[in-house]
């Protein structure tokens, strides 16, 4: 007889030759019903009323047939009302045939997945076809408000390869559900969110939703045949917190569809190349950022739908910019309703606490030795490549994927098979996520978000490197905050901090990162680190801003970072764009330089096409400590260059004299103390060209006045 724990229902439920070998017999398992009624399919002809048992279930004979039919079930409920529905056990033929699975893309056949069933020719039905992993388990239901919650009523059936499906006829967008399972030892688990799930219920019901992802029409097709590779190209990445980049005047976060209204006209007046959106796989907690993923194909619904964020990509790409999201496979949150222990057993995370839970973000880490986990994560990467035409991958907390030890003392891990401390499984994942990604998305990105030195990765795998496309440059970003935060004077005691990446600034295809970790946490902000008074403080920033936009390697600048917030970034509030309506305010002097910076950037291909290569870099002055000076000469592919200088003191230096690898007259093209951009106006002189003098290794010199904390970009005309 058919219970709760029911792992094969079609053996039972539906029609089936009658056991006493004469005719069919219908079953039915409902019980929440009093009354079942039979009826032909098309017809509508009654064909009896079943009998209930005591168990809940309800049989019919038919004695006089032989061929299968197909009908439709008129249910009673116990509680009052009446439904009249297809009985889903009578498409089990479509539910357990499944051929031809692309396991790196298992979002094709997991999940719920809206389909038609045909009856003949003819006739059809459309429904949901449910397919989840639970291999361990000993039931799964499918249950939601279709069904009241009820675990009874939609029992799945289980195969050889631990999938369990159910085609429920009727079904259509919108409907929300769960899966309950019940553990080899037949426990009831908490409900469980599809992991494959493509919309999300907010809490308290955290659901997953059916949704028809066919119905969005694209129009970014002329960027997706004309994006290429940016190695040798200007790559300037605004990264943003969707839910408080700007708020309504309610203090509401702004939906996909008015950020991409407001948003994408900012980045395009800015100048940025692309996007990068934190995390907006859904997550349970808001606080997180977006870091403890649960959802990891669905985009949160707290902005909207999956098709209005599509449309948010969608316009980004018509008006030029690229999209790139944050993605995190190294761990997940333990919710009741998310993947911990999914089918009673750890399916997703390692068994071993030692390598499946990370002490210090409380969360489970994925077991990346087994080749389930690996194709849920690579299928994942893929989604947001080729259903919402992401351009690149931003992969978190790569570090803590790669080392054993990673936040942990000694005792509480475990060395590898060789006795050190690579995660190997890890590494071997990384590996054929990115060999998966660029095989089928060539002109697609992944950057890595890797803190420590460890080698190749970004780098091809067959050249033993790990095979992202960029990686994050941390220690530029902690060098050099290290460095700006000093007290102007003291800098020369520092000057190894400013100078130190380009002993290594080509050994990876490199981001220059000024992040969202940078403030928060009581760190302040780019503004508030830099020392001195208010003036000295904007004029370090520019500086500093300079510095970043003419170093070797990509750009990336986190929200407020571009007009100067003076406050840490708080998620539950806007930025602080007040600070900007002021058009003479030191804060628009900062997004006026912001702005110049990012057109310098794109219209002189010295500031990018050999980011990669060390050839597009040198030195002029790199060992003035006292001074606090620093200059050098960016190349393009061609060999044209541009010549850049620092004063990172509040002194104004007259005659400075530098040596310079082309001899002439030389454009000023930027100043970062303007008094457009709120700087004090110090010229660096009228008619710039070089003298007969020989240094530095060259028989030419520059010498000019260098403003106080100020920058200055020069080019041989």
């Amino acid at each position: 007889m058919l219970h709760t724990h029911c792992a094969i229902p079609f053996s039972f439920l539906g029609l089936h030759g009658h056991p006493s070998g004469k005719g069919l017999v219908l079953r039915v398992w409902r019980p929440d019903a009093f009354r079942v009624d039979v009826s032909e399919y098309p017809t509508g002809k009654l064909m009896g009323s079943m009998r209930k048992s005591d168990s809940g279930g309800f049989e019919l004979s038919f004695p006089r047939r032989r061929k299968h039919f197909n009908y439709q079930l008129s249910v009673y409920l116990e509680g009052g009302g009446h439904q009249k529905i297809y009985d889903p056990y009578q498409f089990g033929e479509y539910v357990l045939k499944e051929e031809g699975i692309d396991f790196d893309a298992l979002y094709r056949h997991q999940g719920a997945q809206l389909q038609q069933h045909s009856f003949n020719a003819r006739r059809h039905v459309q429904g949901v076809l449910f397919r989840v992993y639970a291999p361990n388990a000993r039931s799964v239901s499918v249950v939601g408000d279709f069904n009241q919650w009820d675990g009874r009523l939609h029992p799945m059936a289980s195969a050889d390869d631990g999938i369990w499906r159910l085609f429920i006829p009727e079904l259509d967008e919108g409907a929300l559900y769960k899966y309950e399972i019940h553990d080899a030892q037949g426990n009831c688990l908490p409900l469980k969110a599809d992991p494959f799930g493509r919309f999300s219920e907010q809490w308290p019901g955290l659901a997953s939703i059916v949704h028809d992802e066919k119905k969005y029409q694209w129009q970014d097709k002329g960027w997706l045949d004309t994006r290429g590779q940016l190695y040798d190209k200007p790559m300037s990445i605004y990264e943003v917190h969707p839910g408080s980049w700007q708020r309504s005047p309610e203090s509401e976060p702004l939906d996909y569809r008015a950020l991409a209204k407001k948003l994408i006209p900012y980045v395009k007046k800015m100048g940025f190349t692309h996007i990068e959106l934190m995390p907006v796989a859904e997550h349970p907690l808001y606080e997180s950022w977006g870091y403890q993923t649960i959802g990891m194909f669905a985009p949160t619904s707290r902005y909207g739908s999956p098709d209005d964020f599509k449309y948010f990509v969608d316009r980004c790409h018509q008006a030029g910019i690229g999209i790139i999201l944050d993605w995190v496979p190294a761990h997940f949150p333990n919710d009741d309703h998310g993947l911990a222990k999914f089918d009673g057993t750890a399916l997703y995370e390692h068994p071993d606490s030692r390598r499946g839970w990370h002490p210090d973000w409380k969360t489970c880490i994925y077991d990346f030795g087994r080749p389930w986990v690996q194709d849920f994560l690579i299928s994942s990467a893929l989604y947001w490549l080729d259903e919402f035409h992401i351009d690149g991958l931003r992969v978190d907390a790569v570090a803590s994927m790669l080392y054993l030890d990673y936040s942990r003392n000694d005792g509480e891990w475990e060395p590898n098979i060789q006795g050190g401390n690579e995660n190997l499984e890890a590494i071997s994942f990384l590996k054929r996520l990115n060999q998966t990604l660029y095989e089928r998305f060539p002109t697609a990105m992944t950057i890595a978000e890797e803190s420590t030195s460890f080698p190749g990765v970004s780098r091809p795998v067959y050249d033993n490197g790990l095979g992202f496309g960029y990686k994050w440059n941390m220690g530029w970003m902690h060098d050099s905050l290290e460095y700006m935060k000093e007290e102007t004077i003291n800098r020369k005691y520092h000057h190894d901090k400013i100078t130190f990446s380009t002993v290594y600034a080509w050994s990876e295809n490199f981001v220059l990162s000024l992040s969202h970790d940078e403030v928060v946490y009581g760190k302040g902000t780019l503004l508030t680190r830099m020392p001195g008074d208010d003036w000295q403080k904007f004029a370090n920033l520019r500086t500093y801003l300079t510095f970043m936009y003419t170093h070797p390697g990509k750009k990336l600048l986190f929200m407020g970072g571009e007009f100067g917030s003076w406050h840490e970034w708080n998620h539950d509030k806007g930025l602080d764009w007040e600070l900007v309506e002021d058009s003479q305010s030191l804060n628009a002097g900062i997004q006026k330089l912001t702005r110049k910076l990012n057109k310098l950037y794109q219209t002189c291909p010295e500031l990018y096409e050999l980011d990669c290569s060390e050839s597009g870099f040198q030195w002029l002055v790199s060992d003035d400590r006292d001074q606090s000076v620093l200059a050098y000469v960016r190349f393009d592919s061609e060999g044209h260059s541009l010549v850049v200088i620092h004063n990172m003191t509040t002194n104004v230096r007259h005659g400075y004299t530098f040596g310079v690898p082309v001899a002439g007259k030389y454009k000023l093209l930027l100043n970062s103390d303007t008094k457009e951009f709120g700087g004090s106006g110090v010229a660096p002189g009228k008619g710039i060209e070089t003298v007969h003098k020989t240094n530095h290794g060259f028989e030419q010199s520059l010498s000019l006045t260098l403003p106080p904390l100020a920058s200055l970009v020069l080019k041989p005309v």
